[in-house]
C-alpha cells in the first residue's frame, strides 16, 4: 500500500495536509461557520477537547490572524493531552468535568465569559453503537456542563453528537439552555458516519439557574417509552445536511490530480501527536518486540523409514527457503503497518 493511497480515498485528508491543517476535521468547523456565521463578533473562544488542534488552528486563522492582522481575540484550548503550540492559542491541560478548569478559563478571560464554546471531542469508538452513543452523550453533556460556567448569555455552543435513539433526549436537554438548536451535518463528515454537530445559539439559562458540576444533566431514569411517543408529544430534532453540493464528497475516491495540469505532490502530516497513548505499542512494533503468535502444527501420520530418509535429504534446504520466505513476508507486513500507523496518527 503506497503513501498516496489514503490521499486517493479521502480528499479532505489530502487537502488538510496540503493546506497545513493538523486534521481533516478543520473543514467541518469551516463549513459550520459558512452556514451559521458563528465567528461573527467573537472575541473570546473556548475549544474543549482540542487535541490535536485542528479546530484551534481554524480559530487562530479566522479570529486571531483575521485578514492578515493580529486581533485582540482570546482563544483557550482545553484538553487532557498536550498538543503542539498554535499562534494566538492559550493551552490549558485540564479536565472539563472539574470546576477548577472552568475557573482557569475565566481567569484567562480576565473575569469575562466566552462568546463561543466549541467541542469536537469523541470517545475511542468500540464499534458497539449503543456504547459509543452513550459515551458520546455523556461527553457532550460534560461539555455543556462546563459551558454553563464559562459562556455568556446570548453566546453559541457547538459540539459533536452521535445521532442515535437518545438524540431526542439530548435535544431536550439542550433546549433548556438554548432556544435555537440545530443538528448539522457538514459535507466533510462522511455519510457513512453517525457523527453530526449540534449548533446551539442564544444561550439563555433558566431563571435563577446556578451552574453546578456535581449535578449530572442526563437523567438515567427517564421514561423508557420516550422515543416511542408520536405526534406533538414527541420532540422532533431539526436536521440540516449542509455544504456546497458542488464541493468534494467525503465518501468518494478522487484521482491524485484534482485539477487538470496540476502536478500531485505528497505532503507529510502537518503535526504528529506529541505523546499519544499508543506510543509504546508503535515502538514495540517498530523494533520487532511484539509477542509472536504461536502457530499450532497439525499432527501427521507416522513416516516410514524410507520416507524419513527421503525427507532428510531436502530438509536443510527447504528450511532455509521457508525462513527466507517468512522473513520477506514479515518485512512487507511491517512496512504496511508502519505506513498505516503514520496515516492514522493524523486522521480524525
Amino acid at each position: 500500500m503506497g503513501r498516496s493511497s489514503k490521499d486517493k480515498r479521502d480528499v479532505y485528508y489530502r487537502l488538510a495536509k496540503e493546506e497545513g491543517w493538523r486534521a481533516r476535521s478543520a473543514f467541518k468547523l469551516l463549513q459550520i461557520n459558512d452556514d451559521f456565521n458563528i465567528f461573527e463578533g467573537v472575541k473570546r473562544v473556548v475549544d474543549l477537547c482540542a487535541a490535536p488542534g485542528s479546530w484551534s488552528q481554524v480559530l487562530s486563522k479566522k479570529l486571531w490572524e483575521a485578514e492578515g492582522e493580529r486581533n485582540d481575540a482570546k482563544i483557550v484550548a482545553v484538553d487532557l493531552q498536550a498538543m503542539a503550540p498554535i499562534p494566538g492559542v492559550i493551552q490549558l491541560q485540564g479536565d472539563i468535568t472539574k470546576k477548577s478548569t472552568a475557573q482557569e478559563i475565566i481567569k484567562h478571560f480576565e473575569g469575562e465569559h466566552a462568546d463561543l464554546v466549541i467541542c469536537d471531542g469523541a470517545p475511542d469508538v468500540t464499534g458497539l453503537h449503543d456504547i459509543d452513543e452513550y459515551i458520546q452523550a455523556q461527553l457532550l453533556l460534560a461539555a455543556l456542563n462546563i459551558t454553563s460556567h464559562v459562556l455568556k448569555k446570548g453566546g453559541t455552543f457547538v459540539a459533536k453528537i452521535f445521532r442515535g435513539k437518545d438524540v431526542t433526549l439530548l435535544y431536550s436537554q439542550l433546549k433548556v439552555f438554548f432556544p435555537m438548536v440545530t443538528v448539522h451535518k457538514p459535507r466533510s463528515s462522511r455519510n457513512s458516519s453517525i457523527e453530526a454537530f449540534v449548533v446551539c445559539q442564544n444561550y439563555s439559562p433558566p431563571k435563577d439557574y446556578v451552574p453546578n458540576m456535581s449535578n449530572p444533566l442526563l437523567d438515567h431514569h427517564y421514561d423508557v417509552d420516550f422515543n416511542n411517543l408520536e405526534g406533538p408529544n414527541r420532540v422532533i430534532v431539526p436536521f440540516l445536511a449542509c455544504g456546497d453540493l458542488s464541493g468534494f464528497d467525503s465518501d468518494k475516491t478522487y484521482p491524485l490530480q484534482l485539477e487538470e495540469g496540476a502536478e500531485y505532490t505528497y505532503h507529510q502530516p502537518a503535526q504528529s501527536p506529541i505523546n499519544p497513548p499508543y506510543k509504546e505499542a508503535c515502538y514495540l512494533r517498530k523494533n520487532d518486540l511484539l509477542a509472536k503468535p504461536c502457530i499450532a502444527h497439525s499432527v501427521s501420520s507416522p513416516l516410514t523409514q524410507k520416507d524419513k530418509a527421503a525427507s532428510a535429504d531436502g530438509s536443510a534446504s527447504s528450511t532455509v527457503a521457508e525462513t527466507d520466505q517468512n522473513s520477506s513476508s514479515s518485512m512487507k507486513v511491517t512496512e504496511q503497518l508502519q505506513t498505516l500507523s503514520l496515516e492514522a496518527e493524523t486522521e480524525l
